[in-house]
């Protein structure tokens, strides 16, 4: 056997390290998310965990490919990481296992494995089981809900009702209760809906701000530049101010609401900045950023789901040649001026 290239050793360990400092990054938003939700969000991890490297160790085999060094270089557990936080807390154990064989199968291996993906393998995962199964993703269980016996029962049991509607401990987000919102004015909502926290979602508020934390610490040690998270964060608050509509009924929800709820700045730090399946140049990343922020604020508001993160990053993953080009055409036009 073949020994590996000194720059192969190299590449592997900057990509093990890498994805080392993302998950330590996920640390204080999965500590969160368990604070609020319980045993659900650690269930969800250990399921898509297995799924995913249960999938890239029979790939790999049927591919004839090393399994340690492949294995070892955490991506499949990365994209499993992302993926468990992003579904609910409690979702059935065969929707958290088919998301994650989806995301690795056709998110990564369909395409040649690591670094050859043209979507970001955890959000075609996610998209997938969304669009299939709307109605065990859009129901999430109240902050503080159930506990570990609880869990293990609408996890791996009956989580329905015989009507097929959700049992009285799921709730609707705070997005999905705004965008089919028809006569509350937003103080209303807040004070009477428990979805409603004091900015944005109940919980959800705590639960971004840990994310930007661990992204600002992914930030301080270089493992992508501030293009893409501030192109997304910017044109998110832009558009969400400029669609502002005051506290009537029919408003659109505040500029701080639309940061601190959903899926907004785990989107921002570790969605859109996928090194692979995002652009390469500095400012195609800006442009991918402000595209991801602008489609995601049309689907929470004008959409048929209540949060569009999901559906912005793979919609602008297929604009990644364009934006690509673009930067090619301005650096052309720099020379020649």
């Amino acid at each position: 056997m073949p020994m590996p290239k000194p720059d192969a050793i190299d590449l592997s360990e900057r990509l093990q390290k890498t994805m080392s400092l993302v998950l330590l990054a996920t640390v204080p938003g999965a500590l969160t998310l368990m604070w609020f939700y319980g045993w659900g969000v650690v269930i969800n991890w250990l399921l898509s965990a297995s799924m995913a490297l249960a999938v890239e160790a029979v790939v790999l085999k049927l591919r004839q490919q090393p399994l340690q060094s492949s294995l070892s270089d955490g991506s499949a557990l990365v994209s499993a990481t992302l993926l468990a936080l992003a579904l609910p807390p409690y979702s059935p154990w065969w929707l958290t296992l088919a998301a994650s064989g989806f995301a690795l199968l056709f998110g990564k291996h369909l395409f040649g494995g690591v670094g050859k993906n043209p979507f970001n393998p955890a959000m075609l995962g996610y998209a997938m089981v969304l669009v299939s199964f709307p109605q065990h993703m859009n129901h999430w269980p109240a902050p503080h809900g159930l506990n570990l016996v609880g869990g293990l029962q609408e996890i791996f049991g009956f989580s329905f009702s015989s009507d097929g509607q959700p049992d009285a401990w799921a709730q609707a987000t705070a997005l999905d209760a705004l965008r089919i919102n028809k006569s509350l004015t937003i103080d209303e909502l807040f004070a009477r809906n428990p979805s409603f926290g004091t900015f944005g979602g109940r919980g959800a508020e705590w639960l971004n701000l840990a994310f930007l934390a661990g992204g600002v610490f992914l930030l301080q040690q270089r493992v992508f530049t501030w293009h893409a998270p501030v192109g997304m964060l910017g044109s998110l608050f832009v558009i969400s101010l400029l669609c502002w509509n005051g506290s009537g009924s029919d408003s659109n929800g505040s500029p701080l609401f639309h940061l601190l709820t959903g899926a907004s700045m785990l989107g921002a730090f570790f969605i859109a900045t996928e090194p692979v399946s995002g652009p390469k140049s500095p400012f195609a990343r800006l442009l991918f950023g402000i595209g991801v922020g602008l489609i995601t604020y049309l689907i929470r508001t004008w959409g048929g789901y209540p949060d569009g993160v999901a559906f912005a990053v793979l919609l602008m993953n297929l604009g990644v040649p364009a934006l690509e080009r673009i930067e090619s055409l301005k650096s052309l036009r720099g020379k020649a001026s």
